[in-house]
């Protein structure tokens, strides 16, 4: 491996039991993902829930794959609210499989599964085609630099079915970010949606394979088929953000 290149694999995560929550770390200055005690399939973090405004585009994906399991928020909300989803979650490193158990993440079944494997081959060599690509893989030294190449997102794009969404988490203040966006916007020919999340750090990029994003559902009136009404309580003022997004930029369905 070349000079300066981390490993993933050799990552060390952390976990500290607050009073009401549970996280995972690895390093104290970032939390990876957290968890509510009395509430462990919620989505605590604001950024996830901003991710999941793919459902405003896609109401009943087929087929879901994840790149980056952590703290397994996303994983355990999509399990427990797309009962008709079959959903892949590739993980490499694995120190954070081993604490599936910790965070409740369901066992594997035959619509769940997650995978030991490096995200970026996995995707170059699916035999799936998904309708959904969730990234969300950041390690203590930010996004690994092979899940932000030309490449990856152009392998991206193949993987996906005619009119499926890559949701990428990204940090805006990243440096790297702008180059990122640039190659996941070259790879999709443009039109991917940028969505700067609450609390400033974390940014979600929604890029649609087909063309840019339609005027989505009206995030006040609709609540996605199958999402519990506690559920739509967590995610309605993300999806706001969202569709305020969308017409702010004059999208316009293909």
């Amino acid at each position: 491996m070349p000079d300066g290149v981390v490993d993933e694999r050799d990552a060390v995560p952390f976990v500290r039991v607050g009073l009401t929550s549970k996280s995972l770390y690895f390093s104290i200055e970032d939390v990876q993902s957290r968890m509510r005690l009395r509430d462990p399939d919620a989505l605590d973090l604001r950024y996830t829930r901003t991710m999941m405004g793919f459902l405003m585009f896609r109401l009943a994906p087929a087929r879901l794959l994840m790149i980056g399991l952590g703290g397994g928020s996303i994983a355990k909300f999509c399990h427990r609210h797309l009962p008709a989803t079959r959903i892949d979650v590739v993980e490499i490193n694995p120190r954070v499989i081993a604490l599936r158990d910790t965070f409740g993440v369901p066992p594997d079944s035959a619509r769940f599964r997650v995978i030991e494997a490096d995200g970026a081959a996995f995707l170059r060599s699916a035999a799936t085609r998904y309708d959904v690509v969730l990234l969300d893989a950041f390690d203590a030294h930010g996004l690994p630099r092979r899940l932000g190449t030309q490449r990856f997102y152009d392998d991206s794009l193949d993987a996906l079915e005619p009119g499926g969404m890559l949701v990428s988490n990204f940090h805006s203040a990243a440096p790297d970010f702008p180059a990122c966006l640039e190659r996941l916007d070259r790879s999709f020919g443009g039109g991917a949606l940028v969505v700067e999340d609450e609390d400033h750090v974390n940014c979600i990029v929604f890029a649609r394979k087909g063309g840019a994003l339609a005027a989505p559902l009206d995030a006040r009136a609709a609540r996605p088929k199958g999402v519990e009404p506690a559920a739509w309580a967590q995610l309605s003022r993300a999806f706001e953000r969202i569709a305020t997004a969308v017409a702010g930029r004059g999208a316009r369905a293909p």
